[in-house]
């Protein structure tokens, strides 16, 4: 199974000298019935996913963030909670920027969610992935529109650019800083999340728009990974 997702989502996509992927924690099992899917995995949601005995826990934010040692250093709950994960028959593995930058990932889900067209991979930037709305729309119906598809409560829109958007680019997550690319390749509108007051204050003098998103719109990896899981076993 791990081969198949790792020929789906190579590791080699993932974020270099930044991002961790892979085995995270628990004891590396040979047999996977059983699959339980998280965004995060924390103290918050532990008891839960444990109550249903998987052989796996496939999460796309990593569990450790770097090296144990530095991470049980500055974090004794993370420490505990890994130890805990150690000594069970359950094994935890993260697929992240690898997942967010591979076709029928992360990106392609969400620009799919908006009902895009002519979906592509920005020519400066592999992770985003843009295209062309099915009809013109001016912004502050794109955004409660977005919201909808992305079942959001909130966004913050920065509209410094035109009053109506056709062309569309985008990142899940934490993905801000590319709207530079997106305005670049002449898209109208770009959609991330995170975006720091500085680059909030870029977009506008630069004259374009940008709708900063929760991080949780990447809730999709959910549904999209059990759709690729199910398309590798049916009886996962």
């Amino acid at each position: 199974l791990l081969t198949k997702l790792g020929r789906l989502y190579p590791k080699r996509l993932a974020i270099k000298n930044h991002d961790v992927v892979g085995y995270m924690a628990g004891q590396k099992v040979q047999t996977i019935q059983k699959i339980v899917l998280l965004l995060d995995l924390d103290e918050l949601i532990v008891d839960e996913a444990l109550s249903h005995k998987p052989d796996l826990i496939l999460t796309h934010h990593p569990f450790i963030y770097g090296t144990r040692a530095k991470v049980f250093k500055r974090d004794e709950a993370k420490k505990a909670l890994a130890l805990r994960l150690d000594a069970l028959p359950t094994m935890v593995y993260s697929i992240h920027t690898n997942f967010d930058e591979a076709p029928n990932g992360m990106n392609d889900a969400l620009a799919e969610a908006l009902g895009l067209q002519d979906i592509v991979m920005l020519e400066t930037n592999n992770m985003a992935r843009g295209g062309y709305l099915p009809r013109p729309m001016q912004v502050d119906e794109f955004c409660d529109y977005a919201l909808k598809q992305f079942k959001l409560p909130y966004g913050l829109l920065v509209q410094g650019g035109t009053e109506e958007v056709h062309k569309v680019a985008l990142i899940g997550g934490g993905g801000s800083r590319a709207w530079r690319n997106a305005q670049a390749e002449g898209y109208d509108l770009y959609i991330s999340g995170d975006a720091p007051h500085y680059v909030r204050r870029d977009v506008l003098n630069a004259g374009f728009n940008y709708f900063d998103v929760p991080h949780e719109v990447e809730n999709i990896f959910l549904t999209k990974m059990k759709e690729v899981l199910l398309s590798i076993d049916p009886t996962f």
